[in-house]
């Protein structure tokens, strides 16, 4: 019985290491980083019913077919027999990129529509997703998803561009969608709205971007002038340049027949409200200046110039009008394309020099006539300059003398003034040491009763003194006595001596007390002597 324990024991530990070694080699797969597990069931094998997911989607638990979530890095352990398992790298959007996601499963979209709402893993119909990936790193399921990735585009006048969109300054973007947009109401087309600088991560299937500039520009269109060999302008004998018939400027006959060349400057521009009708019905800023600009300068100016005469163009109030008149109505036609001006200006009007020589000449005489006219002019203001600078010369004179004259008269007035303040000074000085004579004298008169009203004071104070110390000690001899007493030094010696009649000296002898003259000795029994 114990044997057979000890062997089922061992087969049992057998079994286990076994199906330990099964499990950790054959069920385990290991996912790097940037890495993820796709799993695909299989089904059961002996026990259970097969059910496969529905065709086009993603299988649910207990069908077979590809599961929507991906196992992360790290140990997962699945069974080779029941799953199918895939190790797919995870999508990587770098900086300066998008990915346009396209959804592989879920149900048709309605004809006409290739754009899906929302996000990675929560659609529900094939298509083109209308968000974009931003730089990032995203665990994307590729049997359900295809991402493609976008970088920057390079930025080139006219074309359309999608994915990483850099819009720089001085530039707007006019947005074309190409597909309606029901959440946002938005439909397909030139949108009017535009985007202003800065970086935007655009689907490419779903919109469009054209780059366009905004601001003033100008556009000259001007006749080639002849150069010499030198390389500077060919004149002719009248001064004016010699240009190229053949080569640029606006040419058009005059109202009496002649051959008239022109320039012109137009300074126009797109604002960023009329980007949007410029992409849809002319294109970029190019093609404005080429099928717009261009044609209606040379158009407007050959119309309006016809109607003058050569002279006209030349001189006068008319080349005003002609002016005034060109720019309103280039004004008028760029109004109804959308596009801004700035100003339009006549540079230079070439006139056939057969109309211009007499013209010249008799400019040139007019202009003769009113030099000499202007010179006359000029000698009589300069001799009323002279004749003004003489009066001026002559008022300073009479200024100065003036001024000298009041000068005087005020530095006397003035030390009369303060000889007559030296002198109340000097009057107010007296009076005031006067008075302070008096006060001096009455000080000192002061001071000589107060000081003899002090000693009688301080004497009477010493008299009320000594009276009222009498009073206290009730006779004059108690006083002088307590006098007396105050005066004895602190170490006296009393000693107290009996002696008899005529002794007293004799006495004296034996207490170290010494008679320098001859007393009387006093009568009675007794006497004291103190030292």
């Amino acid at each position: 019985m114990k044997k057979k324990a000890i062997v089922g024991f061992v087969l049992l530990l057998g079994v286990a290491v076994a199906g330990g070694m099964f499990h950790w080699g054959i069920n385990r797969v290991y996912v790097e980083e940037g890495q993820s597990l796709q799993l695909r069931y299989k089904g059961p094998l002996i026990f259970g019913s097969r059910t496969p997911a529905t065709a086009g989607n993603w299988a649910k638990e207990g069908q077979i077919g590809i599961l929507q979530k991906l196992r992360g890095p790290g140990r997962h352990f699945y069974c080779p027999v029941w799953w199918e398992r895939q190790v797919v790298d995870d999508v990587l959007i770098k900086p300066g990129q998008v990915g346009v996601v396209t959804c592989k499963l879920g149900d048709d979209l309605p004809d006409g529509e290739f754009l899906v709402d929302g996000d990675i893993g929560g659609t529900t119909q094939k298509g083109i997703l209308r968000k974009v990936l931003h730089p990032g790193r995203y665990r994307i399921n590729p049997y359900g998803y295809e991402v493609e990735v976008v970088g920057v585009q390079k930025f080139e006048e006219g074309k359309k561009l999608a994915g990483w969109v850099e819009i720089p300054t001085g530039y707007v973007g006019v947005v074309t969608n190409l597909a309606n947009n029901p959440e946002t109401g938005k439909v397909a087309g030139v949108q009017d709205e535009v985007l202003p600088p800065g970086i935007y991560p655009i689907n490419g299937r779903e919109q469009q971007i054209d780059v366009v500039e905004i601001g003033y520009r100008h556009t000259t269109i001007q006749a080639a002038m002849q150069l010499n060999a030198d390389g500077s302008r060919s004149s002719d004998d009248s001064g004016e340049p010699i240009f190229s018939r053949d080569d640029g400027g606006i040419e058009f006959p005059s109202s009496d027949g002649f051959e008239i060349h022109m320039d012109f400057t137009a300074i126009w521009g797109l604002m960023p409200d009329q980007a949007p009708h410029a992409i849809r019905t002319i294109g970029n800023v190019d093609a404005i200046e080429e099928k717009i600009v261009a044609p209606q300068i040379g158009s407007i100016c050959r119309n309006s110039g016809s109607r003058y005469k050569a002279v006209q163009l030349l001189v006068g109030e008319d080349r005003e009008k002609f002016q005034k008149r060109t720019l309103d109505e280039f004004q008028t036609a760029l109004n109804l394309k959308q596009i801004s001006l700035q100003y339009g200006l006549v540079r230079h009007i070439y006139i056939p020099q057969e109309v211009r020589k007499p013209i010249q000449a008799a400019v040139i005489a007019d202009e003769l006539k009113l030099t000499r006219e202007q010179e006359q002019l000029t000698a009589k203001a300069e001799a009323d300059y002279r004749e003004a600078e003489q009066q001026v010369s002559l008022e300073t004179e009479r200024v100065e003398a003036d001024t000298e004259r009041k000068y005087e008269t005020k530095v006397a007035e003035g030390d009369r003034k303060a000889k007559g303040i030296d002198a109340d000074a000097e009057r107010l000085v007296a009076g005031i040491k006067r008075e302070t004579a008096e006060f001096e004298a009455q000080a000192v008169e002061i001071l000589g009763e107060a000081e003899n009203k002090g000693k009688q004071l301080v004497e009477e104070a010493r008299a009320g003194k000594f009276k009222l110390a009498v009073e206290a000690f009730g006779t004059p001899q108690a006083y002088n006595n307590w006098v007396f007493a105050r005066g004895l030094p602190d170490d006296v010696n009393l000693q107290l001596l009996y002696a008899g009649e005529g002794t007293l000296w004799t006495d004296m002898k034996n207490v170290g007390v010494r008679a320098t003259m001859p007393l009387t000795p006093p009568k009675g029994k007794a006497a004291k002597s103190a030292k």
